[in-house]
């Protein structure tokens, strides 16, 4: 009768619940446990299971940068002046259910990178679509889907992301063929959805860097006032503060 309930639960795909099951009778201590007891721990292993699975596959389709990155492990030295109340607010994921953006700045070596993955390692933990891209290979990827005819699929892609992070934003001038694929793809997420900027510049240098004109003024009216800013300074990169520690 065991082995039949084994294999009955395996082709179910019901695995985890098949590995307790089987452990709970060939240990007598279980014995002791009422039926329900016993049922209730192996609901809540196939439960924990799936969605521990659930979890890695979002991680690992999201490409973070830095997938083992944790707000946790963020640190807070003084002189980088990161709002740690804050912080610890964007870590609940509120903003995300609330389609509000994050603006991360800061110079090189300024730990941006890790930053925008530990959010983004957060949100998968709550079971969010993330996605984490660079804007040069972003657009490279729009670019190269114009070309094949499947432009509106990629963009589509990118845009249904519950949490898109966009690392290296603007750090050069973009042509007006970018800038229209920017603003695209920002109209299809205004509102619904949420995304992370990385960029070495705050909000007010970004406008030359988008032509100045008027699609310009439309991507900075989408990002800017539905965001909260965060501006990581510090005397030392934490490149060299990690070598030295």
């Amino acid at each position: 009768m065991i082995n039949q309930n084994y294999e009955k639960l395996m082709k179910m795909n019901l695995t985890k619940m098949a590995e307790l099951y089987k452990n709970q009778s060939s240990n007598k201590a279980y014995l002791e446990l009422s039926f329900d007891e016993r049922f209730a721990l192996l609901i809540d292993g196939e439960a924990d299971d799936k969605h521990n699975k659930l979890i890695y596959g979002i991680k690992k389709r999201s490409n973070i940068r830095m997938p083992e990155s944790s707000v946790s492990d963020i640190r807070f030295y003084p002189d980088r002046e990161i709002d740690k109340v804050l912080t610890l607010k964007l870590a609940e994921c509120d903003y995300i259910d609330e389609h509000l953006n994050v603006i991360v700045v800061g110079a090189t070596g300024a730990g941006k990178t890790f930053y925008i993955s530990a959010l983004g390692n957060e949100a998968c933990k709550k079971a969010k679509n993330v996605k984490y891209i660079r804007l040069p290979d972003l657009l490279y990827e729009l670019d190269q889907a114009r070309n094949k005819e499947s432009y509106k699929k990629k963009l589509k892609y990118y845009a249904r992301a519950e949490l898109l992070i966009i690392d290296e934003w603007l750090l050069n001038p973009t042509t007006s063929q970018q800038q229209s694929d920017i603003l695209e793809l920002l109209e299809l997420r205004y509102g619904c959805k949420s995304t992370v900027f990385a960029s070495q510049f705050l909000p007010e240098g970004w406008h030359a860097n988008l032509g100045g004109g008027a699609v310009a003024d439309a991507i900075l009216d989408r990002v800017v006032a539905n965001s909260y800013l965060i501006h990581i300074k510090g005397e030392k990169s934490m490149r060299t503060r990690e070598n030295k520690s």
